[in-house]
C-alpha cells in the first residue's frame, strides 16, 4: 500500500463541507497532506473554524460561499478557488438538501431545489473543475449519494430521484474519464448522525435503528476515511462504483 506522500501537492474542493460528512471528508483529506477548499452555503462560522483546523495540519485551506444549485454561483466559486489554488485534483460533491413530502402533496418548490442542489449541483461543479484534471491527467471525483438513490423511500421521491441521478451521472462519467486517469465513484451513506437526521424524533430514530443490522446510526467519521482512501492512489483502479456505508441496512 502506498504511503500517500505524493498527495502533498494535490488540491481538493469539498462542497457542503462545514458540517457532517463534508467536514469529516475535508479533515481526512487534509490529514493526507492535501490542500482543501471548503464550500459552504450558510454555515460561515463553522466553515471558518474548519479552515483553521485544516491549516493547523500544515496544509492550505480557504472557504468559499456558494449555492451549488445556482450555476452563476458555481462559476464564481470556481474563479475564487482557482485564484488561490492552481487547480482542483479532487472534487467531493457532498452538498445536499432534503424537502420531504408525499408525492400527492409535493409542489414544484419542494421538487426543484432538491434536484437543483443534489443533481444539478453535482453536474455544475464537476463541469467547472474537470478540465484541470483532464489537462493534468489525474483526478478524483467522489459523489456523496444516499441509500435511497438505490432503494427509494416514501416521502422522498425528489431526494431519491436526485441521488439516483447522481449514480447514473457518475457511472457515465467514469467511462468518459477513465482514459485520462480520472476516477469517479459514489459513496452511498445510510442513516448518518448529522443535522439532517438530528431533526427526526427520537421515537422515529429508534425505528430506524431497529432496521439496521448493526443497531446504530452511522457517524460522519465512518465516511471521511473512505473519501480519503478513494482520493488516494491506493484506489487508482476503482471507478464507476457505488459503495454503500449503512450498517447493513441494504443487505
Amino acid at each position: 500500500m502506498k504511503d500517500n506522500s505524493d498527495m502533498k501537492d494535490k488540491y481538493a474542493l469539498v462542497t457542503g463541507a462545514a458540517k457532517g460528512i463534508g467536514k469529516s471528508s475535508a479533515l481526512h483529506l487534509a490529514k493526507m497532506g492535501i490542500n482543501v477548499a471548503i464550500n459552504y452555503r450558510s454555515s460561515e462560522k463553522e466553515a471558518e473554524v474548519l479552515c483553521k483546523e485544516i491549516e493547523a495540519l500544515g496544509v492550505k485551506s480557504l472557504i468559499v460561499k456558494a449555492d451549488v444549485g445556482d450555476l452563476n454561483e458555481v462559476k464564481n466559486m470556481a474563479k475564487a478557488v482557482l485564484k488561490d489554488f492552481p487547480r482542483i485534483d479532487i472534487l467531493v460533491n457532498n452538498a445536499g438538501i432534503i424537502d420531504d413530502t408525499l408525492i400527492v402533496r409535493m409542489k414544484d418548490e419542494n421538487w426543484k431545489p432538491v434536484i437543483d442542489t443534489n443533481l444539478n449541483g453535482t453536474f455544475y461543479c464537476t463541469r467547472e473543475f474537470i478540465r484541470g484534471m483532464m489537462t493534468n491527467r489525474w483526478g478524483r471525483i467522489i459523489n456523496i449519494g444516499s441509500i435511497v438513490g438505490s432503494r427509494g423511500n416514501p416521502g422522498q421521491t425528489n431526494y431519491s430521484a436526485s441521488k439516483a441521478g447522481v449514480i447514473g451521472f457518475t457511472k457515465s462519467l467514469a467511462k468518459e474519464l477513465a482514459p485520462r486517469n480520472i476516477t469517479a465513484n459514489v459513496i452511498e451513506p445510510g442513516y448518518i448522525d448529522t443535522d439532517t437526521v438530528a431533526v427526526l424524533g427520537e421515537e422515529f430514530k429508534e425505528v430506524i435503528r431497529s432496521r439496521i443490522p448493526m443497531g446504530e446510526l452511522g457517524k460522519p467519521d465512518d465516511l471521511g476515511p473512505l473519501v480519503a482512501f478513494i482520493a488516494s492512489d491506493n484506489a487508482r483502479y476503482m471507478t464507476g462504483q457505488v459503495i454503500c456505508v449503512d450498517g447493513g441496512l441494504a443487505v
